[in-house]
C-alpha cells in the first residue's frame, strides 16, 4: 500500500496511485501537493517530468550508443532490435507521408519509441515505485508520463506547431489562409463557414492526439490499481489477483504498443497533409 494514511482506504489508495508529486511556488516560498490547489498555472508535475525526460535521455543514448557501435557484420541483438525499429518506422513513413523532408523519419522514430517507453513505465507493479519513493519521504510518486495530460498535451501541441509552420513554409500565408477559407466551398460567401469548419479541424488534431493517448494509458493504469487494491491484500485471493494481473499485463503490451503507433502514425499524416499543396 502507500505511504500516507489517506491510501488506508479503497478511495484513498486510489486517489494516492492517481496523483502527481507537485511542486508550485507560493508566497512562503515551495510548496507540494495539497498546498498548491490555489497556487495557479505554473504547478509542475515532478514526477512526469522527471520520467519523461529522464526516458527520452535513454532513448537517445541507447540508440546513439548503438550506432556507434554498429558493424556490418553479424550484428547483436540489441543492434537488431534497434534496426528492426528504424526499418519498421522507415518504412510507415515511406508509405504514409508523401512530401521530403528530411525531419519527418527521425521525428516518427522519436515519438514511437519514445511514447513506447513512457508507456511501457505500466508495466511495473503499481505500489513497487510509490512503495519506494514513500520509504525516502517522497509522498507521491505517478511513474506513467503518458497518464499526465499534461505531458500528452505538450507532446501534441508540439506537432501542432509543426503543422502551422510546414503548412506556411510549403504553402505560403496565402495558400494557409486560402485552405482555412475556401474549402470545403470554393465560394466568397462560404468564408465564414468554411472557415469555421477548418479550424475546427485544426484544432482537433492536437486534441484527439493528446486525449487518445492520455485516455486509454490513464484506464489501463486504473485497472492495475483496481486489481492492486480489490486482491493486494488478501492472501486468499492472491492467486486470483496475480492472474488477473498477468492477463490484464499481457493485453496492455498491445495497448501501449497500438498507442504509441497510433500517436506516430497521426503525426506523419497530419504533417503529410500540411505538405500537400493544392
Amino acid at each position: 500500500m502507500a505511504a500516507t494514511g489517506e491510501a488506508l482506504t479503497p478511495q484513498g489508495y486510489i486517489q494516492h496511485h492517481l496523483t502527481n508529486l507537485q511542486v508550485c511556488a507560493t508566497d512562503n516560498g515551495l510548496a507540494m501537493n495539497h498546498a498548491c490547489e490555489q497556487a495557479g498555472f505554473w504547478t509542475w508535475h515532478i514526477d512526469s517530468l522527471f520520467f519523461s525526460v529522464g526516458l527520452g535521455v535513454l532513448f537517445l543514448w541507447l540508440f546513439r550508443s548503438v550506432g556507434k557501435k554498429a558493424t556490418t557484420g553479424v550484428p547483436g541483438k540489441l543492434q537488431c532490435f534497434v534496426e528492426m525499429i528504424i526499418e519498421f518506422v522507415d518504412s510507415s513513413v515511406k508509405e504514409t507521408f508523401h512530401g521530403r523532408n528530411p525531419v519527418i523519419a527521425p521525428l516518427a522514430l522519436t515519438i514511437f519509441v519514445w511514447v513506447f517507453m513512457m508507456n511501457f513505465m505500466d508495466m511495473i507493479p503499481v505500489d513497487w515505485i510509490p512503495g519506494a519513493a514513500a520509504l525516502v519521504g517522497i509522498p507521491y510518486m505517478k511513474v506513467v508520463p503518458t497518464t499526465d495530460l499534461n505531458i500528452t498535451f505538450s507532446m501534441a501541441i508540439g506537432v501542432f506547431v509543426m503543422i502551422i509552420y510546414y503548412s506556411i513554409k510549403v504553402k505560403g500565408v496565402s495558400g494557409f489562409v486560402k485552405e482555412l477559407t475556401m474549402q470545403p466551398f470554393n465560394h466568397w460567401t462560404m468564408i465564414p463557414v468554411n472557415f469555421l469548419l477548418e479550424s475546427v479541424t485544426l484544432i482537433a488534431k492536437p486534441i484527439s492526439l493528446a486525449l487518445r493517448l492520455f485516455g486509454n494509458l490513464y484506464a489501463g493504469e486504473l485497472i492495475f490499481i483496481l486489481i492492486a487494491l480489490m486482491y493486494g491484500g488478501n492472501m486468499a485471493l492472491s492467486a486470483l489477483g496475480v492472474t488477473l494481473q498477468l492477463g490484464w499485463l499481457i493485453f496492455h503490451i498491445l495497448v501501449i504498443t497500438l498507442q504509441a503507433f497510433i500517436f506516430m502514425m497521426l503525426t506523419i499524416v497530419y504533417l503529410s497533409m500540411a505538405h500537400e499543396d493544392h
